[in-house]
């Protein structure tokens, strides 16, 4: 189980995930989508290809730019299409199931 906390709300919670580059990937649906409005901004990675971002809004509270996706990833990186990454003070916290 992983989970995103920004501004002392869950934004995102899924027991399926992806790790890339110390970065979890949460699954599209397992984002609270009131929390995120589409931001302008894109950027590049070499190998997984151009990246959107979400702004997060939570109590009031803006946090620009702090979560991106790829919606049309390279094929190398084809495991985290539209799967939500988050930095800017999101903090992750990932549970290990010890049974």
């Amino acid at each position: 189980m992983a989970k995103a906390i920004w501004n002392d709300v869950v934004i995102a919670e899924s027991d399926t995930f992806k790790k890339v580059e110390g970065n979890i990937y949460f699954p599209p649906d397992a984002i609270t989508k009131e929390y995120f409005k589409e931001s302008d901004t894109h950027s590049t990675c070499f190998w997984k290809g151009e990246a959107n971002y979400y702004d997060i809004e939570v109590n009031g509270k803006t946090n620009k730019d702090a979560a991106w996706y790829y919606p049309k990833p390279k094929s190398k990186a084809e495991n985290i299409k539209n799967c939500v990454a988050f930095w800017k003070g999101v903090e992750i916290t990932e549970l290990i199931n010890s049974q």
